[in-house]
């Protein structure tokens, strides 16, 4: 094969995977559709990125500790239920890399606040610890988070490249 039919052939490839790594390491290139909604579904511990209808990925997820039921207060282990936004990144999270979800929302506080405690917040999507006793820990149970979404560290580089902020996103029961 000579330089250019190869050259064709890896840029051509490139383009129909979607993702591509960059130089340096965890950070991708997304090349693919749009991804204009995110879908997780937590009783099926599952994680859909669309576009439109069309699934783009599909992940299997951990989340809270205490994963049934909508998040209401801090602590409480839960991942909330209903509709968000992806609002902020982290490339720099305890968490490998990480996107952050708009919980909580109005209708969230009010919520906390007549019970007289914290929504919480900081709700990510996540890929595993970066701290190797946390990482361990993350591998021998399911549902470890304290109320984030996390996948593994190869798959968190691919949604970190095709999510983007103001994506809507979607968690189910």
């Amino acid at each position: 094969m000579d330089r250019r039919a190869f050259t064709a052939s890896a840029a051509a490839g490139l383009l129909l995977g979607g993702c591509a790594s960059a130089p340096n390491g965890k950070f991708q290139n997304y090349y693919g559709p749009r991804v204009t909604s995110v879908v997780v579904n937590k009783g099926a511990r599952r994680m859909y990125l669309l576009n439109g209808n069309d699934i783009l990925k599909k992940y299997t997820v951990d989340l809270g500790f205490a994963p049934l039921g909508h998040k209401r207060i801090e602590g409480d282990g839960k991942t909330p239920e209903g509709q968000y936004f992806i609002n902020r990144r982290n490339p720099d999270s305890a968490f490998h890399l990480s996107i952050g979800i708009s919980y909580p929302n109005a209708q969230d506080r009010a919520r906390a606040r007549a019970m007289g405690r914290s929504p919480g917040g900081e709700i990510f999507i996540h890929g595993q610890p970066n701290l190797l006793k946390a990482r361990k820990r993350a591998e021998r149970v399911s549902d470890w988070t304290a109320g984030c979404i996390a996948v593994k560290n190869r798959e968190m580089e691919d949604i970190y490249a095709m999510v983007k902020n103001g994506t809507p996103i979607f968690l189910n029961a």
